[in-house]
């Protein structure tokens, strides 16, 4: 990858982040989440955030290792939420960082130039600006629309998205609420990939809500 660039130049543009970006559902048996990210890979993900917020930190690091293995059955990516340390343990392809998270620079330092960094613009064009210019590979915005995961999260809008889409040269990543009627709308406004949870790994077939949302037009 390249060094960092003048602003909205940015790093080379990843064509792994597109499509369906699923994230795990908290869930604190293996088994089933091993099971429900298949169906979703099945399905035709090729994208997944582990993000467990109720797991311990030895469940967290037995589920991301099994989680690489099975991505790496599926040449799916494997993003590790908040953890740099732990993406590192289980060799995922990287990290996806919130406001609170620790800077780009230092995940970088302990990843290496190969790995993805993603970063939590929630609503702010300027973070995503700034975002770039430090070195990341994506952005994400959300939560466009009512979320059941994050009820009290900001709201954004689809001119940030029309806006960011002018102005980056990096993968958009849209979040919160998303189903498959309104992540058409989020595609048409310049979003890359959807993140989806509850959409997907809630949907009475998990294969089936997975292969609706990756068979929607990601390339407007």
């Amino acid at each position: 990858m390249q060094n960092i660039l003048q602003p909205m130049l940015k790093r080379d543009f990843h064509p792994g982040i597109s499509g369906l970006y699923a994230l795990t559902p908290d869930d604190s048996n293996t088994a089933e989440l091993l099971r429900k990210v298949r169906l979703a890979f099945t399905g035709g993900a090729r994208i997944l955030q582990y993000r467990n917020k109720i797991a311990s930190r030895a469940l967290q690091r037995e589920q991301a290792g099994a989680l690489s293995d099975l991505c790496n059955e599926f040449s799916a990516l494997l993003i590790i939420n908040d953890d740099v340390k732990l993406a590192q343990q289980v060799n995922a392809h990287g990290v996806h960082l919130g406001g609170t998270d620790g800077s780009i620079a230092e995940a970088r330092t302990l990843l290496g130039v190969d790995k993805l960094i993603g970063v939590s613009c929630y609503n702010q064009l300027s973070l995503a600006l700034e975002a770039a210019n430090q070195g990341a590979d994506y952005i994400a915005f959300g939560s466009f629309f009512a979320s059941t995961v994050k009820p009290g999260a900001v709201h954004a809008d689809l001119d940030l998205l029309r806006q960011a889409r002018r102005e980056l040269a990096l993968p958009i990543v849209a979040i919160g609420g998303i189903n498959v009627q309104n992540g058409s709308e989020l595609l048409a406004a310049g979003a890359h990939a959807l993140a989806v949870i509850s959409a997907v790994f809630s949907a009475p077939d998990i294969e089936l809500a997975a292969k609706q949302f990756a068979n929607l037009n990601y390339y407007q």
